[in-house]
């Protein structure tokens, strides 16, 4: 069970406003949307920066959410990428494929230091376990990946302030 408590805007040292892109996928939607992407937005809402702080973006499934988070970063917009999504294991391997390829996607991603990926993807053996992720008794992976790009957020803008403002 997660430990991880509500941070609020004022326990963070980050100047200005701020923009995140949250995408998540349609598969498992009362999951990713429902469950995952409204708590994401309601602690954005808690910290005070508010869901307006958020663009919010849809793919069909996880694997897709690499290309997603590749493409936002591009346009320099965001500060940082949630994804949101829920792999839910089968009874074929096509779990491990599609958990491999977005876990090794967004890791690719980091490496690049450029803006952060926040990986808010569920990989659950049962829908009561996604559940009890996105916003059940386990709490909310969601608002927890927010809490991770704020302070991811903060880092860079430290890290900015060291190099002199090169990126």
């Amino acid at each position: 069970m997660s430990q991880n408590k509500p941070l609020t805007r004022e326990q963070f040292d980050i100047e200005g406003d701020i923009k995140i892109a949250i995408v998540a996928t349609r598969w498992n939607s009362h999951i990713t949307v429902q469950g995952l992407m409204q708590g994401a937005l309601a602690r954005l809402d808690e910290t005070e920066y508010g869901s307006k702080a958020a663009d919010r973006f849809m793919v069909p499934g996880a694997v897709e959410l690499t290309n997603a988070a590749a493409r936002l970063i591009d346009t320099g917009r965001y500060d940082a990428i949630v994804v949101l999504g829920c792999v839910i294991k089968g009874d074929t391997p096509h779990f491990d494929y599609v958990c491999q390829s977005v876990t090794q996607g967004v890791t690719e991603l980091n490496a690049k230091g450029q803006t952060p990926v926040i990986f808010g993807v569920l990989t659950v053996f049962d829908e009561q376990q996604a559940l009890d992720r996105a916003g059940g008794r386990l709490g909310n992976k969601g608002a927890e990946a927010v809490d991770a790009a704020l302070e991811m957020i903060e880092l860079h803008q430290k890290i900015e302030l060291i190099d002199g403002g090169a990126v």
